[in-house]
């Protein structure tokens, strides 16, 4: 910081009013390294020891239904094909009274509104649990997706 010149009659030493924010800086770097550090731990969770109880009863554990389209277009439920009309009625018969869910899977090359469409005919009959399942990561060696000419 340069000194400025006083007026003529004044003192050498002037007060300085400027707000020195390097110590505000230092502390919060600290906390962010704090926050950075602790965070991680909070997520995890602690492990203990639950009790037993003799009259608990398990979750449903029921399996989803899954909904495939194929490649050419074709919708099954699970093994099963069925029409796009019989999709809704089908899958609901397969939930029953629970509100599970339902896993769409679309083949790779299967054309994008076929699946969009199989959504859609789910949500517009009150299946709302709708999961798009897809593969893993792909390994660097997996064939390249960019559209060819």
């Amino acid at each position: 910081m340069a000194i400025k010149p006083g007026k003529v009659g004044e003192g050498l030493y002037q007060p300085l009013a400027e707000i020195n924010v390097t110590p505000v800086v230092d502390v919060m770097l600290v906390l962010l390294i704090i926050f950075m550090v602790t965070a991680p731990m909070l997520a995890t969770g602690i492990k203990v020891n639950l009790p037993s109880a003799k009259t608990a009863q398990p979750l449903e554990n029921k399996q989803p239904v899954v909904v495939v389209v194929a490649k050419d277009g074709a919708v099954s439920v699970g093994k099963d094909p069925v029409s796009r009309d019989e999709l809704a009625a089908k899958v609901k018969d397969k939930l029953g009274d629970s509100n599970g869910v339902v896993q769409l899977r679309g083949d790779r090359d299967a054309a994008y509104g076929d699946v969009i469409s199989a959504m859609d005919e789910l949500a517009a009959n009150g299946v709302t649990r709708i999961a798009i399942v897809s593969s893993g990561r792909r390994s660097p060696a997996s064939p390249d997706l960019t559209p060819k000419p």
